[in-house]
This record gives C-alpha cells, sequence and structure tokens, in this order.
C-alpha cells in the first residue's frame, strides 16, 4: 500500500468547554477521492483547518508524505501543495480569471514586469484540464461569472499551483445537476492527475458517484471507515444512528387530504406553458425536471416575480393573477428560496429579527387587530419555539445558526403570515443528514396542519420520499404525474424523454 499524501494521527483539538475533536486519525492517498462526512458539529471543518493551518491541534501528527509537519498559517499549508475549496470562494471578483489564477506569483519579463501574454497563455493550459474550459476567457473579471464557473477557476487555481490535496467542503451545495456532473468530471480529472482529494458533503449520492473510501465523523470521533463506498443506509447509520427509512414521514393518507388550495388552469408566460396544476390542502407536491425544465419558473410565477401572462389561477376559491411578489404575499402565498443566505436572511441581524422581516413590512397594510398580531414578538417566539430552532437565544445573530435551523427560521417567518400556500425552493441544501429529517418532519407536520405544499429540489431521492404526488416537468410543461413512492428511473424517463406534447 502506497504512503499517504497526509496522515493525520491522534489529533485532538478543545475549545473553551467544547472538545471538537478527540483522538482522530484520518489519510487519505494521491489519486483518490476520500469522502469526509458528518452532522453539522461533528469535527469535520475543525480536522480541516488544522490541515490547512488556520487551527493547530492540541495533541496529534500531521505528515506530509510520511514526514511530520506542522502548519502555523494557512501560506504554509498552501504552499506545501494543500488547497482548500471553501464553499465562500477565495476569488477576487474585481480581477480576472488570469490574474486570481497567478495572484502573487506573477510571471515576470526580464524587466520585471507582469507578463500578460506568459500567464494568459499558462492559464488556457491549465483551463484545458476542465470540460468547462471552452466557456471561460482568461481576461473575464471573475465577478461576472457564474458559481459553477468561479468554483472551476477555483479548482484550476489548485491545480496551477501544483497542489497535492485538494479539499473540497460541499462543492454542489450551489450548483445546478448540469453543473454539477461538470464538478464531478472535473474531481475525476483531479484524480487521474494523482491529486489526493478530500472531498466533504451530506449528498449519498455523490459519495457513490466519486468517493473510493469514506470516513465518517460523529461527536468529533470516527464513527466509521469504509475501504469501499457501502450502500447509503450504513454511511447514514454511521452519521446519525438510524437508517434512511426514517427520514421521510409516512405520506398523506385519503383521508388527510383536502380540497383544492391551489388551481391553475391553461396558465403560461414566455418560459411555461398551459400549466394545469392543483395542490391541496394537506398535501405536499413536488415538481421534477431536469435543469431549465420550468420548476423555478413556475414557483416564481405563482408569486408573481415573473407572472403568469394568461390562463386561470385560483388560491383558496378565489381567483387571482399576482403581478408581484408582494401580491402574492398579501394573497396568502410564503416561498423559501433556494438560496437562504442571499435571497432569505439578514445574517447580521437576529433569528427573531428574520423571522419577523415580512410580517413588520407588511403590517402597515393590514388592520390594527391584524398588525399587532404580526409584530408581536412573544408570538414570533412562540412560532421560533415550535420550529424547534437551536440558538444560545433568539437574540442570536442568524448566521451563527446551523442551516437546518436557518431554513426553519425562514418557515416561522412565513407561518406568522399565516399562508395559503407554501413554496419550498431546494429545501434541504447545504444542511446535514439529520437537519435534513427534520426538515422533512416539519414539512410533513405542517400539511396534517392543512398546508397545501408545493416542492421543488434537485435531489430526486428528495422529491420521491417527501411529496405525495411527483409532477414532471419539462421544457416548461407538466408532462407527467407519479404517485408517491415512484421510481426514480420512471421519473427521469419522463423527464428526459421527447414527449409528444403539441408545441
Amino acid at each position: 500500500m502506497t504512503t499517504p499524501v497526509i496522515s493525520m494521527e491522534g489529533i485532538t483539538k478543545t475549545f473553551p468547554g467544547v472538545r471538537a475533536l478527540s483522538g482522530v486519525s484520518f489519510d487519505v492517498r494521491a489519486g483518490e477521492v476520500q469522502a469526509l462526512v458528518g452532522e453539522n458539529g461533528a469535527g469535520k471543518s475543525t480536522l480541516i483547518k488544522i490541515l490547512s493551518g488556520v487551527y493547530q491541534a492540541d495533541t496529534g501528527e500531521v505528515r506530509l508524505n510520511g514526514e511530520a509537519v506542522h502548519f502555523a498559517h494557512p501560506v504554509e499549508s498552501l504552499r506545501a501543495g494543500i488547497s482548500v475549496i471553501y464553499q465562500e470562494f477565495s476569488l477576487l471578483p474585481e480581477r480576472t480569471v488570469a490574474q486570481n489564477l497567478f495572484l502573487g506569483r506573477e510571471p515576470r519579463t526580464r524587466f520585471g514586469l507582469i507578463d500578460g501574454a506568459r500567464m494568459r497563455a499558462e492559464t488556457r493550459e491549465v483551463l484545458a484540464l476542465f470540460a468547462a474550459a471552452g466557456r471561460i476567457d482568461p481576461d473575464r473579471i471573475v465577478g461576472d461569472l457564474d458559481v459553477a464557473t468561479q468554483q472551476v477557476v477555483e479548482i484550476a487555481k489548485a491545480v496551477s499551483t501544483n497542489a497535492r490535496v485538494v479539499v473540497m467542503d460541499e462543492p454542489t451545495a450551489a450548483l445546478n445537476e448540469a453543473e454539477c456532473e461538470e464538478l464531478f468530471a472535473t474531481v475525476d480529472t483531479l484524480r487521474d492527475r494523482g491529486v489526493a482529494v478530500i472531498y466533504i458533503t451530506h449528498r449519498m449520492r455523490e459519495i457513490a458517484r466519486l468517493a473510493d473510501r469514506v470516513t465518517v465523523l460523529k461527536d468529533g470521533e470516527i464513527a466509521a471507515r469504509f475501504d469501499e463506498v457501502p450502500a447509503p443506509d450504513a454511511i447514514v447509520r454511521a452519521m446519525v444512528g438510524r437508517d434512511i427509512a426514517d427520514f421521510y414521514a409516512p405520506p398523506a393518507t385519503a383521508e388527510e387530504i383536502g380540497e383544492p388550495v391551489l388551481t391553475v388552469r391553461g396558465a403560461g408566460n414566455e418560459i411555461l406553458r398551459d400549466i394545469n396544476l392543483d395542490v391541496r390542502a394537506g398535501e405536499i407536491v413536488g415538481l421534477a425536471g431536469i435543469q431549465g425544465a420550468g420548476r423555478v419558473a413556475l414557483a416564481m410565477a405563482l408569486f408573481g416575480q415573473t407572472p403568469f401572462e394568461r390562463g386561470d389561477v385560483t388560491l383558496a376559491g378565489a381567483t387571482v393573477s399576482f403581478q408581484s411578489p408582494r401580491e402574492a404575499i398579501m394573497g396568502g402565498i410564503g416561498l423559501l428560496p433556494g438560496d437562504r443566505k442571499s435571497e432569505g436572511l439578514v445574517l447580521m441581524q437576529s433569528v427573531r429579527d428574520n423571522g419577523m422581516l415580512t410580517s413588520r413590512a407588511f403590517a402597515t397594510l393590514w388592520s390594527s387587530d391584524r398588525r399587532n398580531s404580526l409584530t408581536d414578538t412573544g408570538r414570533m417566539n412562540g412560532l421560533l419555539d415550535q420550529m424547534e430552532i437551536r440558538a444560545a437565544s433568539y437574540e442570536q445573530e442568524i448566521r451563527a445558526l446551523s442551516g437546518g435551523n436557518q431554513q426553519k427560521a425562514i418557515v416561522a417567518r412565513w407561518l406568522s403570515m399565516r399562508p395559503k400556500l407554501l413554496i419550498f425552493i431546494e429545501p434541504t441544501r447545504g444542511i446535514d443528514v439529520n437537519s435534513k429529517a427534520g426538515i422533512y418532519h416539519l414539512m410533513r407536520d405542517l400539511a396534517r396542519e392543512g398546508a397545501a405544499i408545493l416542492m421543488i429540489s434537485s435531489d430526486l431521492p428528495e422529491v420521491i420520499g417527501a411529496a405525495d404526488r411527483v409532477l414532471v416537468m419539462q421544457t416548461g410543461r407538466i408532462v407527467a404525474e407519479f404517485p408517491h413512492g415512484a421510481s426514480e428511473q420512471d421519473i427521469m424517463h419522463a423527464a428526459t424523454a421527447e414527449n409528444e406534447v403539441a408545441a
């Protein structure tokens, strides 16, 4: 067996009052992808920060190619060939792709000036390794690129420094399906080049697709090691102590489903065509489809962001035609955005203030009694309690909470508005496995209390497991419907097959 590129032995790290890691040993070899998984707070980030020189271990040893090393600063780790790619990129948005790749080590002419032509040429050579190379201009300003392309630039930057170890922390959190496939191809390229990849994720399908080995952390200790990738159930049991089957609450019974809350007939706009849709009280309807099929466009049309231009929409028995999100909110629709940090939260404000953002904004539009109810902090505290949010206090800044608790705070915000229809877009993106289960059970509890829920997710097993019915979209149309528990194969066939639908 080859010597690991990185070997961490007996790593212990304690913060005031908390032991983050206890005797953890971990290694990764050249040309392999090792998945590092665990719930939020399991110790993954602490372990990586010790590897990258952000933290220093209390006890234990780090070895690089068999030799003991000590990184007192991230620069030392980077110079040793260890590159960490966090969810928040380290790129400078106002500079070009080439300038970012060679930041601080720009090639020079014999007169000491930056050799721009050589820098661009070498950037093209590095980018040529990746599938996305054709769309990346070395002179393009990084801030003008989409998230997926910025991620390729971040990885290319690591390759350009001859990184021997690349750590990726939840790299697909903000990517769509097509972009995920490009990322997977990039990881394959790194493996083929002999780079050791540590891949941190909560997504089981990514582990199955990419990993050679799996290490599971739980409560700062190694819970399991797998030299071959096992079935997802084995990983989940090691992480949280229960089976995948326990993640999803049982589907609604016929008795629990009521009358239609939302009815859409013949609706469309520039993207959507002939939409016919019902969502009943007490049920969760999932929307499936490949990227660009129109799922989010349908949500935005219902929410008044890009309104329907034709057709009929009825909400709770009343005909509606929302021309803005403000009208949709007043009419009784709540929407959880796909990117909670940039679209759903004010990170520097408290948990309670985030929960009351919408109610305070709309309070002046209601009667005195309703206004007092909407701005009642005691009522919001009760809703936050109902969501079982884990926080030191509701005065705590919401940025300090886990992704699952942040998502629950947004749900509490909408519950304060007493919505008739809730739209969830990517409800569990970027949160750990156990928190996902909490969101699924929360959605089911809301449905059992009479809520009508429309759920959009790029995670097909999530749609199948959480929804009572699954509607499949393709090119702006709803082309198929499946009951709870339908197979991934059947749904993907409907999402990708050439459907004989009149244009």
